[in-house]
């Protein structure tokens, strides 16, 4: 009797001295990407901001190889970010429309909004496809300026939206602008919007009030989409107006919005990945998938309540997919197949390059402003 107390006594220790020694590795994993990812940060961003100071003469001079050079390293930047969710077994599993119909295009892309996972996981998407993030502008909310990363996307001419009921109007306003003054003249394809303006958790509640008041579908995977910039760049973008005035102001072919992409971001389980997952690489390996729906955009109605319509349409497809996808797992488009599933692809030797081209600029911008120094 003894003899089997002992041996379960020692099969007691042993199990808590495994579980101790599984979580101290743990520990140490999220200590090393933490630490991994402020070092890379640090070797990135300002060396990125370096090259394109001194590349600055060119902007002037020869705007489009300016603009091509800086898309190119904005590209090897978002690689990296693409690398934190990658090395941490996040993969993305993108089904549907085949992509490469709209990436050489002016393509606005809409996308539903429930973490600040979203934004690397799309550039985790479109890193792995060519010549897609040269030629990005993101729409985001304006706080993100005054992150790490602000600096970045002031110099790639993203546009930072103005967020509130008061600032609605001038937030559309000074995104036509931005339209006409940046995206238009930079000859850039894709812009990123999440029609939503906020993250999931935050505007569910306000939306469904709204969805009560105004005799809406109520959404819970989902909330309803905000009108005003979608409005905004239907209005600077669409083809084929309808009135005499409008045809007489339109843009030239050639600028016009040529395709929306509608995409669905579904987290397994109905539980968002986070930045600081990503960072820390605390949640187990999983999937998250991304389901497109693409639409020519002579496809889409002009008229504003039409285009509200339009978009509301899109939201309820989105509530219904990733409704059932939380029950079952599986998502409900067995029938629309162009793309079948297929795993983004991440090319390992490529970020091992793109980290020691990194740490090298950044040696040798150190090693240019200690000599510069030197003659202070």
């Amino acid at each position: 009797m003894n003899a089997v107390q002992l041996t379960d006594f020692d099969f007691a220790i042993e199990h808590a001295f495994l579980q101790l020694l599984i979580a101290i590795l743990v520990l140490l994993k999220v200590v090393f990407r933490v630490l991994f990812v402020v070092i890379n940060n640090i070797y990135c961003i300002p060396t990125f901001c370096v090259w394109m100071f001194l590349f600055q003469p060119l902007r002037y001079y020869k705007p489009t190889l300016y603009w091509k050079i800086e898309g190119t390293f904005y590209h090897w930047l978002l690689a990296m970010v693409s690398m934190w969710s990658w090395s941490a077994g996040y993969d993305i599993v993108e089904m549907g429309d085949d992509l490469r119909l709209c990436l050489e295009d002016r393509t606005l892309v809409i996308a539903n909004h429930q973490s600040t996972a979203d934004v690397p996981l799309l550039m985790a998407n479109f890193n792995a496809k060519k010549n897609v993030l040269p030629n990005i502008m993101w729409i985001m909310d304006r706080v993100f300026k005054f992150t790490n990363f602000g600096i970045v996307s002031v110099i790639h001419e993203d546009f930072f939206i103005l967020s509130g009921k008061d600032a609605r109007e001038e937030a559309v306003t000074l995104l036509k602008d931005h339209l006409h003054r940046s995206y238009l003249p930079l000859n850039k394809k894709l812009m990123v919007l999440f029609p939503e303006g906020g993250f999931l958790r935050k505007r569910r509640e306000a939306s469904k009030r709204y969805a009560l008041k105004n005799n809406l579908p109520m959404l819970n995977n989902v909330s309803l989409p905000r009108m005003g910039a979608m409005h905004g760049i239907v209005e600077v973008m669409c083809p084929n107006p309808k009135t005499p005035s409008e045809r007489s102001t339109s843009l030239p072919e050639n600028n016009q919005l040529r395709w929306v992409l509608d995409i669905t971001i579904a987290y397994p389980d109905g539980k968002p990945l986070d930045l600081r997952t990503i960072v820390a690489g605390t949640r187990k390996p999983c999937q998250t998938f991304m389901f497109y729906r693409l639409y020519p955009s002579n496809e889409l109605p002009v008229d504003r309540d039409e285009v509200t319509k339009w978009l509301f349409t899109r939201w309820e497809e989105k509530e219904k997919i990733l409704d059932e996808f939380y029950k079952t797992g599986t998502m409900p488009v067995a029938d629309y197949w162009p793309l079948p599933p297929q795993v983004v692809q991440q090319d390992p030797l490529r970020f091992l390059l793109l980290h020691l081209f990194f740490i090298a600029s950044s040696y040798l911008h150190f090693r240019i402003a200690s000599y510069a120094i030197s003659f202070v």
